[in-house]
């Protein structure tokens, strides 16, 4: 499985993170980008609170959780790391893993667009809109955060997450 990685910098209105963000095209067969198989496959793999649902389509972040996202539905255009980062596209079979901070949201329209997303064991998903909270504090809240142990998608030690534990 190949995996993107890509660095944002901090910005006044939202934290971003010294972890990469993880980009997985076709982490998963087309048969299991269904939301029962994702969601599944995270509990798993022990990632927790899972929900379905899309992408808000406002730049937010999370500063008590990292997440995974599985795309189960539709394509759609996501942005990360604030105005200025990146656009990926997710087609169901995608993942993406968001460190704490990083900025993220929608930026197309689609009807049939769904994520399954899930955080690490102890974490949540808080959601904190770009401007919310002081980019200082919010570092220090997400620093404090323990690593996941497991790849969302393989449950393998490090896996996907060896960029982070480097």
């Amino acid at each position: 499985m190949e995996v993107e990685t890509h660095l944002f910098p901090a910005r006044d209105d939202i934290p971003n993170s010294s972890l990469p963000l993880l980009v997985l095209c076709e982490a998963v067969g087309a048969e299991d980008a269904t939301a029962s198989a994702m969601t599944e496959r995270f509990l798993d793999h022990g990632w927790q609170g899972c929900w379905t649902y899309t992408v808000f389509d406002y730049w937010h972040y999370h500063a008590d959780g990292h997440e995974v996202l599985g795309c189960v539905g539709g394509e759609a255009e996501i942005g990360f790391g604030g105005p200025g980062g990146i656009t990926a596209r997710m087609r169901p079979g995608d993942v993406v893993v968001i460190p704490a901070g990083v900025g993220h949201r929608r930026l197309s329209e689609p009807p049939d667009f769904a994520v399954v997303g899930a955080y690490p064991p102890g974490q949540s998903g808080t959601i904190l809109r770009a401007g919310d909270r002081d980019s200082a504090d919010a570092q220090k809240q997400i620093a404090a955060l323990a690593l996941p142990p497991r790849d969302p998608v393989t449950g393998a030690q490090p896996g996907c997450l060896a960029a982070w534990h480097g």
